[in-house]
């Protein structure tokens, strides 16, 4: 198994030589469990992190409990942006999606290195703009678009921040993520599998066909992915 590295979050990959080395002795390798939840809504964050292999839903949480996913983070970015946006809470949760590792850097260190005005405050600055328009995109695909459409988006957003053709991922934390009943996840599932597109199994999604998954997606999928490789230099 290949060991775990900075590079392999692509903000901190980016970085000059100058400022990994300035940065790399302050991050601090954590394990990400699946469900963890990293930060609540309403609480002051005190750090920022960068995922390496796993991936993180942004949930924006209702009074009654229900919630609905607003953005996933992978190794392509960062979770803690309200820490440098100025504003010290937000009102999304953060769980892990997919488990794994990341780097976490506190906020007095973050705040000590925007100061220096270098490549990590434009990186940061560039991702945002990046998350920001994923939650845009989410909320019109959540009201406009079928939930076949929207699983299909879900799910290739979520491969793009892994790597590979697998997801470990159950039908009700899927339904949680979406906002919909297990019910509608179940069906959805199963016509992607009756089709040939993945094949799910105890907990375990493989996507057998990629081109397909992506003909049976909406557009918002691709305007995501091209304001992600725009800004970020991902494709």
């Amino acid at each position: 198994m290949a060991a775990i590295t900075p590079e392999m979050n692509q903000i901190l990959r980016r970085l000059p030589q100058a400022e990994r080395e300035r940065l790399y002795p302050h991050l601090r390798l954590v394990s990400m469990p699946l469900g963890a939840v990293i930060y609540e809504s309403g609480a002051r964050l005190r750090h920022i992190y960068f995922p390496t292999d796993c991936i993180v839903s942004l949930l924006y949480v209702l009074k009654n409990g229900a919630s609905a996913e607003i953005a996933v983070v992978g190794n392509e970015g960062a979770v803690g942006v309200s820490l440098f946006m100025g504003g010290e809470t937000t009102p999304s949760r953060a769980i892990v999606q997919s488990s794994g590792q990341a780097y976490r850097l506190t906020g007095a260190r973050l705040t000590q290195e925007f100061e220096r005005h270098g490549e990590m405050l434009h990186a940061l600055l560039r991702y945002t703009q990046s998350l920001i328009t994923q939650m845009a995109q989410t909320a019109v695909c959540n009201r406009h678009h079928a939930l076949e459409q929207q699983l299909c988006r879900w799910l290739l957003l979520s491969l793009d921040r892994l790597g590979g053709d697998e997801l470990r991922m159950t039908q009700e934390l899927i339904a949680n993520m979406l906002g919909v009943r297990r019910e509608g996840i179940t069906e959805a599932a199963g016509r992607l599998q009756k089709l040939g597109v993945i094949r799910y199994a105890r907990g375990r999604i493989k996507v057998l066909d990629r081109p397909r998954l992506e003909q049976l997606s909406c557009a918002c999928y691709f305007a995501v992915k091209s304001e992600s490789d725009r800004l970020l230099g991902t494709g």
